[in-house]
């Protein structure tokens, strides 16, 4: 159960909800209201799970609807050799195409080690970008926040990405995305050093490999569906404000000492973003948290996950900032192994029960029924 600030804050949330406020979307599901003769335990639960569906967000308000739909599809080849392919780079590949682009392109990427630096611009989506398998594609660069730039300015953490993706629809397959940037030493400044970002909404990832060290995922904005891939890195390796769903996937730490796994960063009551992570394997080295509060209203769920032994007991560090601890909302869902436990957990996480759980382990979570075509 979440401190009594905790619950402070969530009666007020709950009279803004009832005052309309602000409103709570459903989808027709009908909250139960307070009964006269309530305890006070009772009234307590029904608020929590006021709050519950609420954050839950079935109904994303903030995003469009999505309909993953476009002309017919034409592919494109990458080979290293010029003779094999359309095109010897991804970046060309992506430049070749109309810059207002609204037909699905497939580009087929053979095996090979791309040393690249790639962006997808905003208005050009529908592109498929398929590998002939992670272990045997990847494409690669270097850079970290503290790069110069052309202006001889560093470049920063968002601008470090080797693969950048600003682009809606947007969906990957069998490829791995690396930032070759070494594990940094503890304390070390500026070495952030992302190996993908996605910026662009409604994002699939199936079978990828994101390699890096700190900061490796930059999953920024928008709903991203990542199924059956491997993460690895060291400190805040997931992190972003986007409303994304992982299921099936391998998350490995390669912290030398503390690390992190998430840095999620939602900022405001209001705002429809949360990582769920479904069916998914948490191993690696170092003393890991869950995640850190990046965001005053940081939100992550882990739901039927395995957890190795290098999580640290208490699970979730609140960023130095002990008002976020009344305003994050950081969930278990009938977790396994050895860093599992909910013994020692911060009291201001909570072990989600059924109903609880319930609006973050399905692609409902991320509207994925409409738009998640693979």
């Amino acid at each position: 159960m979440f401190r009594l600030r905790g619950i402070a804050f969530a009666v007020v949330l709950l009279l803004l909800v009832d005052s309309g406020e602000v409103q709570c979307h459903t989808k027709g599901l009908r909250l139960p209201r307070r009964q006269k003769n309530s305890t006070q335990a009772e009234l307590a639960e029904q608020q929590f799970m006021r709050w519950v569906w609420f954050v839950g967000g079935l109904r994303h308000s903030v995003f469009s609807r999505a309909l993953n739909k476009a002309f017919p599809s034409y592919t494109l080849t990458v080979d290293k050799k010029p003779s094999v392919g359309d095109f010897t780079t991804i970046q060309a590949a992506v430049d070749s195409l109309p810059l207002i682009n609204l037909v699905r392109v497939v580009i087929k990427v053979n095996a090979g080690t791309y040393t690249e630096k790639v962006e997808i611009p905003a208005m050009r989506a529908f592109i498929s970008i398929q590998g002939a398998g992670a272990d045997s594609t990847v494409v690669q660069w270097g850079d970290t926040a503290e790069t110069l730039g052309p202006r001889g300015q560093p470049i920063g953490t968002f601008n470090s990405a080797t693969f950048a993706v600003n682009a809606p629809y947007f969906i990957a397959k069998n490829i791995t995305f690396k930032n070759t940037t070494p594990v940094p030493r503890p304390g070390a400044r500026g070495k952030q050093a992302v190996a993908l970002r996605i910026s662009g909404d409604t994002a699939a990832f199936v079978g990828c490999k994101f390699l890096g060290a700190q900061d490796t995922l930059y999953d920024h904005l928008g709903r991203h569906y990542y199924k059956d891939c491997y993460i690895e890195g060291s400190v805040d390796f997931i992190f972003g404000n986007a409303l994304s769903l992982f299921e099936g996937c391998h998350v490995h730490a390669i912290a030398q000492n503390y690390g992190a796994l998430t840095a999620q960063n939602r900022m405001s009551l209001l705002e429809d973003t949360g990582f769920s992570f479904v069916n998914c394997k948490v191993t690696g080295s170092g003393a890991l948290y869950l995640g850190r509060a990046w965001g005053t209203f940081s939100r992550v769920v882990f739901a039927y996950t395995y957890m190795d032994n290098i999580i640290l007991p208490r699970g979730w560090y609140n960023w130095g900032d002990p008002n976020r601890e009344m305003t994050v909302f950081y969930g278990q869902y009938k977790c396994t192994g050895p860093g599992a436990s909910y013994a020692g957990r911060v009291s201001w996480s909570r072990e989600l029960t059924d109903e609880e759980a319930k609006p973050f382990i399905s692609l409902t979570f991320i509207d994925g029924s409409e738009w998640v075509k693979l």
